[in-house]
């Protein structure tokens, strides 16, 4: 894979969903809801400041991150999916 996101852009991957429940029932593929924890593949060069610098990002490579249910853009390379979004849609770090 050879994908850099521009400017303030992160590439994610979502982590997959709960197969089944607490209590231990599975769960069909129309059930599951979409995951927000997803992992940070690659991110941009930043955001372009008025002074020409680049603002550093807050995440990093290989960060667990929480995102929104329905942000960022889906994109599928080499039968995997992803998602291409503003660093702004993540919000929060898991640690």
């Amino acid at each position: 894979m050879n994908v850099r996101p521009l400017g303030d852009k992160i590439l994610v991957q979502r982590v997959e969903a709960e197969e089944r429940t607490v209590s231990g029932i599975y769960l069909p593929e129309s059930a599951k809801e979409k995951p927000q924890q997803a992992k940070v593949i690659r991110v941009g060069d930043g955001r372009e400041l008025d002074n020409g610098q680049r603002a550093p990002f807050s995440v990093q490579e290989g960060d667990t991150v929480i995102i929104g249910k329905w942000g960022g853009t889906e994109i599928k390379i080499d039968q995997e999916e992803y998602m291409v979004m503003g660093e702004d849609e993540v919000l929060a770090i898991v640690d």
